[in-house]
This record gives structure tokens, C-alpha cells and sequence, in this order.
């Protein structure tokens, strides 16, 4: 009896803040909240949970350094909108550099399941559990008639719950991301490569032809939200970068 006592007592007890946090999160992520909601006032959100003004104050901070929530001074508290600009190599949507080329857009979705991610996947999001399922996506991007970008995606339905019933033959996977989820950091890996196999016959080109390969890996708040990568033919794509001189040096 002493025992079992002992280890109720070691357990760890969930405070309100802790509970309130998690509540927020996941309607923010579920989209129950969507990016731009108006959160009700602080006193009302503290009443609703029975707390103090002061433990809801706390909460909502916390949420805004995530970056899940933006506080507008006399106007109220939002959820963040998507942080396309935030990183250092921004985010671009594909189907806005078509465009700007003058071409017309469109995305072939070829391969769309729920499943345990592949050992390499694994690998890169540190070694995820074989238990864990993800949504993988893979398709073509096209400018005109000719194929520009292949695609090949895992989302965590963890954070991005609502993906799983999304079409992606409407909406390319990453657009869909970049206005949805309120993302807090992210990763990128480029490199050249050789296409081969199906990367290459997606892209309508002979096996080893050079490419642009970039890699790019999305968080909120310290969980995994997307793994991507898409190939470029390497004479159809290009990245520029703009520096501007250092004053002190």
C-alpha cells in the first residue's frame, strides 16, 4: 500500500498552465482556430478556464514566442498567418514562379498514402519511429506543358492534423502549408545531383542529368511539420541571392 501511494505521488501532476497550453496549441493546429482568428479577450479565456488573468497571460505569451499566436496592442490577440519570409532562403510557392515566368501552372499528384516513413526520411527527421505514420506525397510540378519541379513530401498528421482530407490535386501540397500552418523555423539543404529513376522519368529527362536539389525541413515550435524535397533541372532553375555590404567591415 505504501508503495503504490508512493508512486501516485511521484507522478507528475499537469498544471493548469500546462493544460491550457496544449488546449490553445491544438485547436491552432487543427485549424479549429485558423490563421488570422480573433482569440477572445484575456479576461474572458481565463474566466472560460477558471484561472487567474495573470496564468492566461502567461499562457498567451508563451504561445506568441512559439510564434502560434501574434498580440496586436487595443486590438486583440490572432493566430500568426503563415512566416513565409522568415527564414533566410525564403520559402517560395512553385506555383508563383511559373507565373512570373508567364506560364501556366498546374501540379500532378502520382503518389498519395499513409504510411511509416522510409529509412531515409527517418534518418532526417532524427530518427523518427518506424510506428509513426506520415502522409507521403509525391507529384510534378508543371510550366506549360513541360515539367519543372518534382516532388517528393512527408507531413506529420501530428501537427497538421487537417491535411489528411485535403485534395491535393486542387492545391499543391507546399501552398497549402505556407497558408495553413503558422511555422516557426526551418531548415534548408541544396546540392547538385545526378536525376535518376523515377525522379528523372517524372521530369521527363534522361537519367543523370544534372539538378538542383533542395531539401527543406519545417518546424513549430520544436515539432516536425513537413520533409521535402524537390529537383530541379538544372538548366530551368536558378537561386539568387542579395547581399548588401557590411558598414563596419
Amino acid at each position: 500500500m505504501t508503495e503504490i501511494a508512493t508512486q501516485a505521488q511521484a507522478a507528475p501532476r499537469i498544471t493548469h498552465h500546462d493544460r491550457i497550453l496544449t488546449e490553445i496549441r491544438d485547436r491552432i493546429t487543427s485549424r479549429d482556430w485558423p490563421p488570422g482568428f480573433q482569440l477572445p479577450f484575456e479576461t474572458q479565456l481565463a474566466e472560460a478556464h477558471g484561472v487567474s488573468r495573470m496564468t492566461m497571460n502567461k499562457v498567451l505569451a508563451q504561445l506568441t514566442r512559439e510564434g502560434f499566436l501574434v498580440r496586436r496592442k487595443k486590438l486583440g490577440t490572432f493566430v500568426a498567418r503563415p512566416m513565409a519570409q522568415a527564414a533566410v532562403l525564403e520559402i517560395a510557392d512553385i506555383a508563383a514562379e511559373v507565373a512570373a515566368l508567364g506560364l501556366e501552372w498546374r501540379f500532378d499528384l502520382t503518389e498519395r498514402a499513409l504510411r511509416a516513413p522510409l529509412p531515409d526520411e527517418a534518418q532526417a527527421m532524427g530518427d523518427l519511429p518506424q510506428s509513426r505514420q506520415v502522409l507521403a506525397l509525391r507529384g510534378v510540378h508543371f510550366a506549360g506543358d513541360q515539367p519543372f519541379c518534382h516532388e517528393a513530401r512527408i507531413i506529420n498528421p501530428d501537427t497538421a492534423p487537417a491535411a489528411v482530407d485535403v485534395d491535393f490535386r486542387q492545391i499543391a501540397p507546399g501552398a497549402w502549408l505556407l497558408r495553413e500552418i503558422p511555422w516557426t523555423s526551418a531548415q534548408h539543404r541544396i546540392r547538385a545531383v545526378a536525376a535518376s529513376g523515377m525522379v528523372a522519368r517524372d521530369l521527363g529527362q534522361v537519367s543523370g542529368i544534372p539538378c538542383l536539389e533542395i531539401t527543406r525541413r519545417t518546424e513549430i515550435a520544436g515539432q516536425w511539420v513537413t520533409l521535402v524535397t524537390q529537383t530541379y533541372p538544372g538548366d530551368r532553375h536558378e537561386l539568387v541571392a542579395e547581399f548588401a555590404p557590411n558598414p563596419e567591415g
